[in-house]
């Protein structure tokens, strides 16, 4: 396989120029991915969370929503809840997860979740607007219809919504009926996520998760009834038993059944960091040439069926918000991925869940345990966290700017911060020198540019910018491709 030309896909809109609204007809050698292809942060924060800190606790989480509160002018909020029950094991999940058939338990952890929110929401300065809510886990439909209204109508009590708020929540199809997605849809609910990873029954098997074509194409159509606004369905390559002929099945159903967004994600094999990888048969991984194949036919299908590549590992139809905001240089991006949303204040609660607000991060313990205990005790379950130095802000300026494709305005950057961009970092722009030679990014005296080969390797561009990369960490990075 000497390379692969990407075809383009229409774009209805028009007037966008094709290197930001699409990957259109580019050569990507098997070559260049081999030279760029190393492990790197996903970046949906900057600094990335392995660089938080348990230095940040209870104290400076309170200080920084006081701080947010005080202020004059209070950005929207995106409201993340993790409910972490899940019924069964699926042995690829890297995610924070309580296996357990007990229903009982959604009750007792409901309770504190409410608890939590009643603490926090008072610090935030008076009904904060709230521009998106996502529900995630585990499988947020483990809890009862009943139990997530009373979740949703505490939120509304304690928040002001939009008009127009996203509420996104994920669906495992297996443990889901027609009726809780219309009563979903009542309680404001507009945008699914399924999780779907791999049609083979060989592969579902693998990683024990199975669930029929028929069952997905019953959910599915479930959500569109419902009248969802945006059905997102998440695959995996990497899996144990894929093949290139396959997922190339998978595929097929995929496209017919077309999800307005698919994430298509890399599987990242750490089981001396998640148990349940254990359970899989690394023999049983497909070969790192049938994995970049695997990669490539499904980049190639998916952009031949017209979807847009929005970044990383996310596509999108092209009437779809993801797309739009590409295409008008609005997109953004958070711990949930890319967002249409503007810049957001982010709160977290549930156990592991992670919040921004204003130059903090701060993420809960991961022990259902001691989250209980701590809110017993009247106190917030901070578990670690992070306060941004002028550099972390201005470094997550540039970062973030480049995850999302849009052109990087030295002068912009300059009159935020206050500096000389080509003094600040004449060592990185140096660095971008490879990747400028390979035709990935362009450097001008005004700015960056991400070119549209450079979109898939977008997280080698923002990593030269990186100053934590060389230091420390207990992170295990996944490939980027």
């Amino acid at each position: 396989m000497s390379a692969y030309t990407q075809p383009s896909c229409e774009n209805p809109e028009g007037g966008a120029p094709a290197d930001i609204a699409r990957l259109a007809d580019i050569e990507l050698s098997e070559a260049l991915i081999r030279r760029f292809d190393n492990a790197g942060p996903r970046y949906t924060s900057y600094p990335t969370a392995d660089r938080f800190s348990p230095e940040f606790d209870e104290a400076a989480y309170r200080a920084h929503l006081a701080e947010r509160a005080q202020a004059d002018a209070k950005p929207p909020l995106s409201v993340y809840l993790h409910l972490p029950f899940c019924e069964s094991l699926c042995y690829f999940c890297a995610c924070n997860k309580i296996i357990t058939r007990d229903h009982s338990r959604s009750a007792e952890y409901l309770g504190y979740l409410l608890r939590e929110i009643a603490m926090v929401a008072p610090e935030m300065g008076g009904a904060r607007r709230v521009s998106q809510l996502h529900l995630g886990g585990g499988t947020p439909t483990f809890f009862s219809i009943e139990e997530l209204a009373r979740l949703t109508d505490t939120l509304r009590h304690h928040f002001d919504f939009d008009a127009n708020v996203e509420q996104g929540v994920e669906i495992d199809p297996r443990t889901v009926t027609a009726d809780t997605l219309s009563r979903l849809g009542a309680l404001g609910f507009n945008r699914t996520s399924f999780g779907v990873q791999d049609f083979d029954p060989a592969v579902q098997q693998a990683v024990n998760r199975i669930q029929p074509l028929a069952m997905v194409e019953r959910a599915l159509a479930a959500s569109r009834d419902a009248g969802f606004e945006s059905i997102n369905v998440d695959l995996i390559y990497g899996l144990p038993r894929q093949t290139v002929a396959s997922f190339d099945r998978t595929l097929d159903e995929v496209v017919r059944l077309a999800p307005d967004r698919i994430a298509l994600y890399n599987y990242a094999h750490l089981p001396s960091r998640f148990k349940a990888q254990r359970l899989i048969d690394a023999n049983e991984l497909p070969l790192a040439e049938d994995r970049l194949r695997i990669f490539m036919r499904a980049t190639h299908r998916l952009l031949d069926a017209g979807y847009v590549y929005i970044g990383l590992d996310h596509f999108a139809k092209p009437g779809d918000e993801l797309s739009r905001a590409l295409r008008a240089g609005s997109l953004h991006r958070n711990f949930q991925g890319y967002t249409t949303k503007a810049e957001c204040d982010l709160v977290g609660f549930g156990v592991s869940a992670i919040g921004k607000i204003g130059r903090s991060y701060c993420q809960s313990t991961r022990s259902v345990k001691t989250y209980y205990e701590r809110l017993d005790e009247g106190k917030l379950p901070v578990e670690r966290g992070l306060t941004l130095s002028s550099d972390d802000m201005l470094r997550r300026d540039v970062v973030m700017t480049l995850m999302c494709s849009v052109p990087l305005d030295f002068r912009a950057i300059e009159a935020r911060h206050g500096i000389d961009f080509g003094r600040y970092f004449a060592a990185e722009l140096q660095a971008l020198a490879p990747l400028a030679e390979a035709g990935l990014v362009q450097s001008s005296d005004d700015g960056i540019r991400i070119l549209p080969k450079g979109r898939l390797f977008v997280r080698a561009v923002a990593m030269t910018f990186d100053k934590y990369l060389g230091l420390p960490s207990t992170a295990s990075y996944s490939k980027l491709i």
